[in-house]
């Protein structure tokens, strides 16, 4: 009996001690935040397409996605960062192989995307604002040539078990990343030699938890 009236006090202290710290009804346990967790780029699954236009046509192509990942808390996909490899790029629409090669060498000089000293291009998610099902805006600093940019573009975002598939279309100015070759902005009375400033790059991304 005496032991058990011993046990009762100590009880009876345990729970003041903790009603003086947490107050009367309230309980210790703190909830736990979702961990962040990340999915791995797939690069095999994974391509960026081009398109330029000039006065007198156009051009299109793709570059290769070298790694990257998506950060996702939940279900929602929350952040990411994605390099991609600038003397991967390729040009599909010029079938005869001499003047390919020759466009392909332009595009890695230093005119363009001067591959020698800046071989990757990089985009990394700063937001990510859902528009309702998996249609979302997202907001992310593009760098090319060591010149870093914000843009935001529409995008479709599918989270299913482990596997991520990705793919949205931005548009960027190039001679905001110091590409000014056949700009009108820079160069007047090239006329029909006028490449366009704007250029699209197509993305999409598949990646496993």
């Amino acid at each position: 009996m005496k032991n058990n009236l011993i046990l009762a006090g100590f009880a009876a202290l345990a729970l003041t001690a903790t009603t003086a710290f947490t107050g009367p009804g309230k309980s210790t346990t703190k909830a736990v935040a979702p961990k962040a967790t990340t999915y791995k780029i797939d690069a095999a699954k994974s391509t960026l397409s081009w398109n330029g236009k000039k006065v007198t046509g156009e051009h299109s192509g793709n570059i290769k996605v070298q790694d990257g990942a998506f950060v996702v808390d939940g279900s929602k996909v929350t952040g990411g960062q994605f390099t991609f490899d600038m003397n991967s790029i390729t040009c599909t629409d010029l079938t005869d192989k001499g003047y390919n090669d020759k466009f392909i060498g332009h595009m890695k000089s230093e005119d363009f995307f001067n591959t020698a000293k800046f071989p990757t291009s990089t985009f990394k998610i700063t937001k990510v604002t859902p528009k309702g099902g998996e249609l979302y805006d997202i907001t992310g600093n593009m760098t090319i040539k060591g010149i870093t940019n914000a843009v935001t573009f529409p995008a479709t975002v599918k989270v299913a078990g482990n596997q991520i598939t990705a793919t949205g279309k931005a548009t960027l100015d190039r001679t905001k990343y110091d590409i000014r070759y056949g700009s009108k902005s820079f160069f007047e009375n090239i006329g029909d030699k006028a490449i366009y400033d704007d250029f699209t790059v197509d993305m999409k991304l598949a990646a496993t938890k």
